[in-house]
């Protein structure tokens, strides 16, 4: 087929020519797979072709090759692997060659092609004269091939993992790209290239960057490029130290003065893009020490093998003034705009995380700035004293700033309604959210906010809800945050006298024509379900008129009929909000017997209305209708089983749906709190639910994190139908087990350790419920079978000595369960496994009292099987 004239067609305005040559190309690449491919480099690599059918064939090179998806990732690493291997040695030769070609778009659609393959190939020590011929290929001229094949190498330290490229190579890698970096290139498209590249090889220099004339080599060149005429390699070398900073934060003591002077200079006198990064490098070592101060402690001693070198607190004389200055460097339309990003916010940010590491120390130095900007008639002014004091809030004592900001309060009440500028409005009202986030609720000692000023902050904020959709986002904000601090007040809150009123204002926000603006709608409905659930016993009446107000409103929603597909997603989020703020009025309603009682009065129209939600869509479930009904489930009981015939069907939408899969998580989530609700009245459902379930885990297609809850809920069914789950038994207890094999040994990142133990959670639950779920019956000897894997699982989680506090917890439950439900027959196994006793003892001299209480009641268990 005639590839170039498709290639064409493929991006034609017509529909559809274009539609013909997309269905052509997909035929082609379903009939002759190699030939496709074969095909689509030749094209790339071909210079008499146009360049737009080149750039259009790399990609879709590349896009067979990778895809966002795992499981898709997956089949096209394994289609790739099992291709004809002369026809995998033709493209790689075309995509090499491409290298060199005069049309940058090829060249650059070739270096991506080029990563893909390696990262496919280098795994599995395929490919292995790849990095040799690359390496080659740099010392040549001329230079848009060497910029093309560092760009290569770039790509490809982004693909391939650091070890699979041995040392020799890497530090050959390396040289090269401090080559192409160093100011003696004199084009400035090899520099920007070496330099993109070597920031992302910097997690293969742990060799070179541990011994001190490569790293002094490395940082010099570093150092020097930020100082390039070329913005692009100013920035990228930025971008660079922000890389090397996070990496090898101890390294870098010898450098750090050097980089606070070029970082200063950027800051102050650079174009915006290289001065962003040279704030970001300050804002990574923020994060680096705020980590391990947190990770050891304040009684932080030198024994540990991370030191903290106090690089924020010795740079602080010079460090903060620096960043004060940028925050006069605002944007006229910055609030407007919700992804903006400017000196000004970076220099907020970062001066937050310095506060946040060095706590009152700061606190000198940023006070002074504060008074003598607030007062300025320049707006740009009062606004980054206020954005200043807002930044510091939080890391310093209550001690330190309370008297801060009762002298503060009242001038920025008055600000909030007085002051000419929306932009200075805009940021007292989120540094008053700050102050109510941070210095007011049970866990502060004093607070700032008293009977007497309760009601003029109230008013205030209400007031600024009318003011423009920026800044009346902000208050509702704050206001969330007011609210939030009164939730353990107990039988009276300060806020009680309010409620009426505050609810009526949020509720009149939600209506307002521009409510769409600035995230408005979606916050005042955040807010109001905060000041719902932090309310008290008082104002139950109220929240109790607020069901039918929420219903009518959701209500409406279900009228609007024939809408555009923007029309439907805005319907489908007024929805979500509206099914939110129910989910929370029933959780406080049934709460408590009485008002339980009238919310159930509710319960039909209400379930009604979700259902009708759920009608809405036909492919999938909306997933604030399904938390919603799990509160209602929950609040309901037994009772909620006459809504099962018509609501199962949509728990199993909820159940298949793998490609949403937080929806699917949920709709377990609720599967779990029917169980609950229902008990054995679940029963007819069972079958329909624990296939489904037992096909999830089945699959590699649904995402990982819906695993472990997936456990857990075989947990809640055996809990609520007893021995009945002997028919699941078999099913269920060998997916456990297969997956009780996987998460022990796992040597892993902090990521994966952190998906290990929920895994662990999950299966440790199911085993909990299962047997909990079969304690009163005939059946107990049908589980004696499994006891010894049981066993093994918790001898081997106990061993390999990283479960958190939560998996401690469910363990030392589960020999507990296994105690009490086998009797004597678990007795003599608990005595014979490897660690239980020690695991006991550990638990039982647990600080965590949740740890404790559990191992004693395991203790107890265990001993009366012993004494059987």
């Amino acid at each position: 087929m005639e590839v170039t004239q498709v290639l064409l067609n493929a991006q034609s305005i017509d529909g559809t020519v274009r539609k013909n040559a997309e269905e052509s190309l997909k035929q082609f690449q379903e009939q002759n797979l190699p030939g496709f491919l074969l095909s689509l480099s030749g094209e790339l690599a071909n210079e008499e072709k146009p360049v737009e059918t080149r750039k259009l064939a790399g990609l879709i090179l590349k896009n067979a090759l990778d895809a966002k998806e795992e499981h898709r990732k997956f089949e096209l690493v394994q289609r790739w692997l099992s291709l004809d291997g002369n026809a995998k040695s033709q493209i790689k030769a075309s995509l090499l060659t491409t290298l060199s070609s005069i049309v940058s778009d090829a060249r650059s659609t070739a270096s991506q092609a080029i990563a893909k393959v390696a990262g496919i190939e280098l795994p599995q020590k395929q490919w292995p004269e790849l990095i040799g011929s690359l390496l080659s290929n740099v010392n040549q001229q001329p230079a848009h091939a060497k910029q093309a094949t560092l760009e290569t190498l770039g790509y490809l330290c982004e693909e391939v993992p650091p070890n699979v490229i041995d040392q020799d190579q890497v530090n050959k890698i390396l040289t090269a790209v401090v080559q192409g970096m160093s100011a003696s290139e004199v084009n400035t498209d090899v520099r920007l290239a070496a330099t993109r590249a070597l920031y992302n090889a910097v997690g293969f220099a742990q060799a070179n960057f541990i011994n001190d004339m490569e790293r002094d080599y490395l940082m010099r060149v570093v150092c020097e490029a930020t100082l390039s005429p070329e913005s692009r390699i100013r920035q990228a070398a930025f971008e660079c130290l922000v890389s090397i900073s996070s990496t090898y934060y101890e390294k870098l003591a010898a450098y750090i003065q050097d980089i606070f002077n070029i970082t200063v200079k950027a800051v102050r006198e650079d174009e915006e893009p290289v001065a962003l990064q040279a704030i970001e490098f300050w804002s990574s070592i923020c994060d680096e020490e705020i980590d391990i101060l947190e990770e050891f402690g304040v009684d932080f001693t030198g024994d540990s093998d991370i030191t903290c070198f106090y690089f924020i607190k010795q740079a602080l004389p010079a460090l903060v003034p620096m960043l004060l200055e940028t925050l006069l460097k605002q944007e006229e339309d910055q609030d407007q705009d919700e992804g903006a990003w400017n000196i000004a916010m970076a220099g907020g940010t970062c001066l937050g995380l310095v506060a946040r590491t060095v706590g009152d120390d700061i606190v000198p130095f940023v006070v002074p700035f504060i008074e003598e900007n607030i007062q300025k008639p320049d707006w740009r002014q009062r606004e980054a004293a206020t954005y200043a004091f807002g930044s510091i809030l939080e890391g310093p004592s209550p001690e330190k700033l309370i008297p801060l900001v009762n002298v503060a309060l009242n001038f920025m009440l008055s600000a909030l309604t007085k002051d000419p500028s929306s932009h200075v409005k805009d940021t007292t009202a989120w540094a008053l959210g700050r102050i109510f986030e941070f210095l007011h609720g049970s866990a502060v000692g004093s607070t700032v906010i008293t009977q007497e000023n309760c009601q003029q902050l109230v008013a205030v904020l209400v007031q600024s809800m009318n003011d423009t959709p920026n800044v009346a986002e902000k208050a509702c904000g704050a206001l969330y945050f007011l609210a939030q601090g009164y939730e353990e007040v107990g039988p009276s809150s300060p806020l009680t006298p309010f409620f009426q009123e505050i609810v009526q204002s949020l509720l009149s926000v939600t209506h307002r024509e521009d409510a769409g603006e600035s995230r408005l709608r979606t916050a005042a409905y955040e807010t109001l379900n905060e000041v719902v659930r932090c309310s008290t016993d008082e104002t139950a009446p109220l929240v109790l008129q607020l069901v039918p107000v929420i219903m009518m409103e959701l209500h409406n929603t279900l009228e609007g009929q024939n809408l555009s597909s923007d029309g439907r997603e805005k319907q489908s989020e007024l929805q979500g909000l509206l099914c939110g703020c129910l989910q929370v009025i029933i959780q406080k309603l049934g709460s408590s017997e009485p008002t339980k009682y009238v919310l159930m009065q509710f319960a039909d129209q209400v379930m009604g209305l979700f259902l009708r939600v759920f009608a809405c869509r036909s492919a999938t479930v909306h997933e604030e209708a399904m938390l919603a009904i799990g509160a209602l489930a929950y609040a309901t009981g037994p009772d909620f089983v006459k809504y099962m015939p018509e609501f199962y069907r949509y728990l199993e939408t909820g159940l298949q749906n793998f490609e949403e899969y937080q929806v699917c998580a949920v709709t377990v989530g609720v599967v779990g709190d029917i169980c609950r609700a229902l008990e054995e009245k679940i029963v007819p459902y069972c079958d329909g639910i624990m296939t489904q379930l037992l096909k999830n885990l089945s699959s590699n297609q649904l995402n990982r994190s819906v695993k472990p809850p997936i456990f857990s809920c075989f947990g809640d069914i055996a809990l609520a139908v007893g021995e009945y789950f002997e028919k699941y038994l078999m099913w269920a207890m060998s997916a456990l087990q297969r997956a009780a094999e996987l998460s022990t040994h796992v040597p892993g990142d902090d990521e994966l350790t952190e998906y290990t133990n929920s895994l662990r959670n999950g299966i440790l639950e199911a085993y909990s419920g299962i047997f909990q779920g079969f304690k009163s019956s005939a059946k107990t000897q049908l589980l004696i079978p499994y006891a010894p894997h049981i066993l093994q699982f918790l001898d081997g989680i106990y061993m390999e000595k990283d479960m958190d506090d939560v998996v401690m917890k469910t363990a030392i439950g589960v020999l507990g369960d296994l105690a009490d439900t086998l009797g004597s027959h678990a007795g003599s196994l608990i005595q014979q496994s490897l660690s239980s006793k020690d695991f006991l003892n550990e638990c039982l001299s647990s600080e965590d009292l949740m740890i404790k209480e559990s191992a004693e009641w395991a203790k107890l268990a265990i001993s009366r099987a012993i004494s059987v």
